[in-house]
């Protein structure tokens, strides 16, 4: 089948404050670029942005340098527990898992769950159709998110979340963390799908629910797709995801829909992040936090955001 556009992409790996050092910077770039470069190789070659959507994510959940997947933040009890979501754009189905636990990529529950008459999924429910569909059980816990939270348990858990990136050459400041990983993707037949995933906020309460598997953190329809970052209960109060791809689809460009839905965070003081396609291939990204792990290919070029620290709440290309 002949491509009728040319495809878009740009993913996340989280939000928060400073990588302190240039070789942190690097360590992310290299990171982002190789999902970039697999992804879009797979979108020109065909691949629809639900299968491309799900492939990025996997390989981001696979990389033990963010949270979700391998790498996951430990919560308050010392157990990981995971969510994600995706949504196809033209099918208009969103689709995920809370809270789960012991599998290697809950994107791939969320993708089943596409199918599915009952698409949602909490812990009980994700961990029965793991068994129903008999994905091997796996242990994501990483040495340096176990000493994490075993340093934040001899602290009495005094921060409020994990570390963004896990790098043991990175000091973890007490509100470094804002965790989650999202790719959105424009395939080469004009459709569009956002995918999130994350480990947590870590340390938090057992049962706490991210935004990633909500409308508010991730959404699409055949307008505009957008997948959040942050502070979760931040992009809820926002409703953020939503908001953005529902003032798009009602006629503002992807632009003016971040920077108005930006400026809106920005005087609630909300910590958060996004980042954006719309149906015409305009890319954008936008951050209340320090900085946003993003990269994005335009079609033409690779390009990211991780040195992006011009005090604008949006950027595009």
């Amino acid at each position: 089948m002949t491509l009728q556009v040319k495809p878009k992409l740009i993913i996340h790996g989280g939000a928060g404050s400073s990588l302190q050092g240039k070789g942190g910077l690097e360590a992310v770039r290299r990171s982002l670029y190789t999902v970039i470069e697999e992804v879009y190789s797979l979108l020109l070659a065909g691949a629809t942005a639900s299968e491309a959507v799900v492939r990025g994510c996997q390989m981001l959940e696979d990389n033990p340098r963010f949270n979700a997947g391998t790498g996951s933040v430990l919560q308050s009890d010392g157990q990981i527990r995971m969510s994600a979501s995706l949504m196809d754009g033209t099918s208009g189905r969103f689709s995920g898992v809370i809270n789960v636990s012991r599998v290697k990529n809950p994107i791939e529950l969320a993708r089943f769950l596409q199918t599915s008459p009952d698409r949602v999924l909490s812990d009980h429910g994700s961990l029965e159709l793991s068994r129903e569909l008999q994905v091997p059980t796996y242990n994501g816990l990483t040495d340096l998110r176990l000493q994490e939270w075993i340093q934040e348990r001899q602290d009495n858990f005094k921060s409020t979340m994990a570390g963004v990136v896990a790098e043991p050459e990175l000091a973890q400041s007490s509100n470094a963390g804002r965790g989650t990983i999202g790719v959105v993707a424009l395939d080469g037949y004009g459709k569009l799908a956002a995918g999130t995933s994350t480990g947590g906020k870590g340390f938090e309460r057992i049962g706490r629910v991210s935004d990633s598997a909500m409308p508010a953190g991730n959404y699409a329809t055949s307008h505009a797709g957008v997948s959040c970052t942050g502070i979760g209960e931040d992009i809820i109060d926002e409703c953020l995801a939503a908001k953005i791809v529902i003032r798009v689809s009602d006629g503002m460009s992807l632009q003016e829909a971040m920077l108005r839905s930006f400026t809106e965070a920005s005087k609630n003081a909300r910590d958060l992040g996004a980042i954006a396609l719309d149906a015409t291939g305009a890319i954008s990204w936008g951050k209340t936090s320090e900085i946003l792990l993003a990269a994005y290919h335009n079609g033409d070029t690779i390009g990211d955001t991780l040195e992006w620290k011009d005090g604008e709440l949006i950027g595009y290309c």
